[in-house]
């Protein structure tokens, strides 16, 4: 029933917006996004946009999902730390090009509603934790690669700490609606950092980020 429109959707807001990796186009065309967002808004998941998935919050735009996993330059076998868990679907994509994520979610309700949905779909790769993501996940550090799906005021230095040699992070930093997507590489011990045009971000609320 939604194999038709999921392919629309990856054509017009994956591939039509500059997503080449081949995975990650494939990966967004075996997740079932209508799964990951209210029921009462399963018909619009195709179209775009970010749909409400309880707790006041929304899931990722898919060009949003796609770009960011693109940046993550995955190529299977990762352990992956996510801030941010959300519904899911970030993760779901990630676990589908080969991923072990590790991903953590600050809202109980909303992190056992979507740890439930991930067990039902299979992705036993995924781990979700309840906590304050701002300070990471020590306990399966380092991580080859981090992401994080909300803005910080400031790149934190304890996921600086939880990246591995060799890894990448993808964080947003900024004020307000203004954020710019740094990407963080770590090189024989030393910081890369590259930065990203402007993109909208919720704040990343916790210890190390903003104050609730």
């Amino acid at each position: 029933m939604y194999d038709r429109p999921r392919k629309q959707m990856v054509e017009k807001f994956v591939i039509q917006a500059g997503i080449q990796d081949p995975q990650v186009i494939a990966a967004m065309q075996r997740v079932p996004r209508h799964l990951f967002v209210s029921p009462a808004m399963n018909h619009q998941a195709y179209n775009g946009g970010s749909l409400p998935i309880g707790y006041g919050q929304t899931i990722s735009h898919p060009t949003t999902v796609a770009y960011m996993s693109q940046l993550m330059q995955i190529t299977g076998g990762e352990k992956i730390l996510e801030i941010g868990t959300g519904s899911g679907y970030q993760a779901a994509v990630l676990a589908e090009i080969g991923a072990k994520v590790y991903t953590i979610e600050r809202i109980a309700g909303l992190a056992d509603q979507t740890r439930s949905l991930l067990e039902k779909l299979g992705y036993y790769s995924i781990a979700v934790k309840i906590g304050d993501g701002s300070i990471g996940w020590n306990e399966f550090a380092p991580y080859q690669r981090i992401i994080v799906t909300a803005g910080a005021p400031a790149i934190p230095e304890n996921l600086l700490n939880q990246l591995a040699e060799g890894g990448r992070m993808l964080i947003p930093v900024g004020e307000g609606d203004q954020h710019y997507l740094q990407i963080i590489d770590k090189v024989d011990g030393d910081i890369v950092v590259k930065q990203e045009n402007s993109r909208n971000f919720v704040p990343l609320v916790g210890e190390k980020g903003w104050a609730e």
